[in-house]
């Protein structure tokens, strides 16, 4: 896996927009991955069934990352930190951790989101 994808960058695939859809599908190849919360965001913005069948179809070849004890020990001390002084968000805390705990980079159109947590490299 290259890197970890953020649920704004798949919801933007989904979307068609063309440079996302692009980059996308070069990395495909070479593996992307995306954390369980970011799944269970998609599941929760699907409006019915049918767009819940066209998320798992899109993303069927994403590894998907479950929340271990490490993550959560990780968001954890993230949300401690940064949840007062930056409004850090669970979500976003986890997906941060999960990044963080593999050693990837986090593939975000969010970066105000992310860019203060140290260590976190963001693309």
């Amino acid at each position: 896996m290259i890197y970890l994808c953020d649920t704004c960058i798949l919801i933007d695939y989904l979307r068609g927009k063309p440079d996302v859809q692009k980059r996308l599908m070069a990395d495909r190849q070479k593996g992307l991955g995306m954390s369980s919360v970011t799944y269970m965001e998609l599941m929760v913005g699907a409006l019915n069934k049918r767009e819940i069948g066209i998320i798992k179809k899109a993303f069927s070849d994403f590894e998907l990352i479950e929340i271990s004890e490490p993550i959560s020990k990780k968001a954890r001390n993230l949300i401690e930190k940064f949840s007062k002084s930056h409004g850090l968000q669970i979500p976003d805390a986890l997906i941060a951790a999960t990044a963080l705990e593999l050693g990837l980079p986090l593939s975000t159109a969010n970066l105000k989101d992310f860019q203060y947590i140290p260590d976190l490299q963001l693309v």
